[in-house]
């Protein structure tokens, strides 16, 4: 276990699912994100259906992003994200990867980190180029800094074209 933060840092957290029923396992997530040690759910962005990425033949996606303020450090924090998804029957260890999932988390942001070790890598190394992470953070968060990249909004206007359905 790492040292907490000594003051609440803003994290963002993108949802994802495609298996079973995948909004609301979303918003089961979103409320065992907010009961997280130390942690307080800000914000969450609408539902999104978008498509798959990845080559592999699958139902569409249904995605968000989750403002949290956190005294987690980032390696905890992501402890913790990876134990909701095995609470909502995620099994890393045996899915294929960019394929079908009941659950993903990823941390895109903690705070203004640049973090590259054991296993997690922020700002997620991605984001720039993922309208279902970037449309959801711009509605949240439109100014939210992406290291190395600018803004939210910045950074999803550079994107050429992308489809994301908001649901209900």
């Amino acid at each position: 276990m790492t040292l907490p933060a000594s003051s609440p840092v803003v994290a963002f957290i993108g949802l994802g699912g495609n298996v079973g029923d995948a909004a609301a396992t979303l918003r089961s997530a979103i409320d065992a994100l907010g009961a997280l040690p130390g942690t307080q759910l800000v914000a969450t962005s609408r539902l999104y259906r978008t498509a798959p990425v990845g080559g592999i033949e699958q139902a569409d996606f249904i995605n968000g992003v989750a403002q949290l303020a956190t005294t987690l450090a980032p390696q905890d924090l992501l402890q913790g994200l990876f134990a909701i998804e095995r609470a909502h029957g995620r099994d890393r260890d045996i899915e294929q990867r960019w394929g079908p999932r009941t659950l993903d988390l990823d941390l895109l942001l903690y705070g203004d980190d640049v973090i590259h070790a054991d296993g997690l890598n922020v700002p997620h190394p991605r984001i720039a180029e993922r309208a279902f992470v970037l449309v959801p953070l711009v509605e949240i968060a439109p100014q939210a800094m992406i290291p190395g990249h600018g803004t939210a909004l910045e950074v999803l206007s550079a994107l050429e074209s992308f489809t994301c359905e908001a649901l209900g």
